[in-house]
């Protein structure tokens, strides 16, 4: 965990010096992001993929704290030598507020709530999955300009209730809670009902 924010402070950065020394900060402006997430892991010649894309539109209603809310696509995959065995498309829809702190010079980071909401099918199966959660994040922000930022977000900790209806049979509810939680992409959901979002974000945002 230290390697990781050693990095993300090198490489990313949060908001300008000159939007720290206005009176007002942020208070008021709109911002636009996108969180991009992947993760893979591989046992035997079975190779596991979860990628995520969640654009987030909010507004600043102090000079350090935002809201706002995403919607966007999560992808699960489970392929081998024989081909896909698993395939299921997810949406979410996640209502999130965010605190910001001066870290040094431009350089921010932020903690953030998240109350996501995630359905939809496995396609081979058709396994119907539907997922309500609370997310707890911290992240990093650097302005590339006064209006373009690079923001780096990593899961604290997940607390989430599955549901699994299959075709046939009877559903299945599971409760979960983690801390650093990595995201199981063994197909999470038929193991346990683990939170289904990747753990590891970065996102391009834009203040207008």
């Amino acid at each position: 965990m230290k390697k990781i924010v050693t990095l993300v402070s090198l490489v990313l950065m949060g908001l300008t010096a000159k939007a720290q020394e206005s009176g007002q900060g942020l208070k008021g402006a709109w911002f636009a992001t996108s969180q991009f997430g992947y993760q893979q892991t591989k046992t035997a010649d079975v190779k596991n993929t979860n990628m995520s894309v969640i654009p987030i539109v909010g507004t600043f209603v102090t000079p350090s704290v935002a809201i706002g809310a995403g919607f966007g696509y999560i992808n699960m995959k489970s392929a081998s030598d024989e081909g896909t065995s698993a395939k299921t498309d997810l949406i979410v829809i996640q209502p999130l507020a965010r605190k910001y702190w001066n870290i040094a010079g431009s350089l921010y980071f932020f903690g953030q709530a998240a109350l996501p909401v995630i359905t939809g099918k496995e396609k081979e199966g058709g396994t119907k999955i539907n997922q309500v959660g609370l997310s707890v994040s911290g992240g990093f922000d650097y302005f590339v300009t006064k209006n373009f930022s690079v923001e780096f977000s990593y899961d604290l900790a997940n607390f989430t209730s599955t549901t699994i209806k299959p075709e046939e049979g009877e559903k299945t509810t599971v409760t979960n809670f983690g801390l650093a939680h990595m995201a199981n992409v063994d197909s999470a959901y038929l193991v346990g009902g683990s939170n289904l979002t990747t753990p590891l974000a970065v996102g391009f945002k834009f203040i207008f």
